[in-house]
């Protein structure tokens, strides 16, 4: 006869249920689904997370962009890159990383703002890390109806944050778009996401390398 919920080990349960998620499930979640109260579902978690460490196991279970799920553990990340990507190269470009840096310190922003910063047409780099999930569009410039562009969820999940206040302290290195809006291509309409990819530039029109 099949158990109910509340009547399984908690700990157990936890780890078959966080086994097949597929984003980071809030304490809440999973103290509806195992009828359980959220204080005793916390507690496990916390203890389950310890007791990987201390065990020295491969993988971990971390809190990040506000919920917990299984992570592999960064010493073995060789392990699992030769698996996955067996020779294929899936890493973000530097133009993609100092891109996505941009639209995580200064968002919501333009990506005509980003250009700016960056001093680099960034079309074919935001249409990427909007094809990846790692950011989004949230809403229109009210003074020159230029779409706005955040960070996701996932993009907590895959820096492994908590949240957006867990960046590390670099915002007052980034220059200020707006002492350099004079050249940015703000009168430019926004890219089309579906267009095909098209090279980064400079203003004088050099690809960028």
């Amino acid at each position: 006869m099949t158990e109910e919920p509340e009547q399984l080990a908690l700990k157990p349960a936890l780890e078959a249920v966080l086994m097949v998620v597929d984003e980071p499930a809030t304490e809440e979640h999973l103290a509806k689904v195992l009828e359980r109260p959220r204080r005793a579902v916390a507690d496990a978690l916390r203890e389950l997370a310890d007791e990987y460490t201390v065990q020295g196991r491969g993988f971990e279970l971390r809190l990040v962009a506000g919920g917990w799920r299984f992570y592999s553990r960064a010493e073995y990340a060789p392990a699992v890159e030769g698996f996955v990507l067996d020779g294929q190269q899936a890493r973000l470009t530097q133009a993609a990383l100092e891109t996505l840096a941009v639209v995580a310190y200064r968002q919501p922003v333009s990506r005509s703002r980003v250009s700016a910063v960056r001093g680099v047409n960034c079309d074919g780099v935001m249409r990427t890390l909007l094809q990846r999930g790692l950011v989004d569009e949230a809403g229109m410039e009210p003074e020159t109806g230029a779409i706005l562009y955040r960070t996701t969820n996932y993009f907590l999940e895959r820096m492994g944050l908590r949240g957006l206040d867990e960046l590390p302290e670099l915002a007052p290195f980034l220059p200020e778009a707006d002492a350099i809006e004079s050249e940015t291509l703000e009168g430019v309409p926004s890219f089309d996401p579906d267009a095909p990819d098209a090279p980064e530039t400079h203003a004088d029109d050099k690809t960028e390398i």
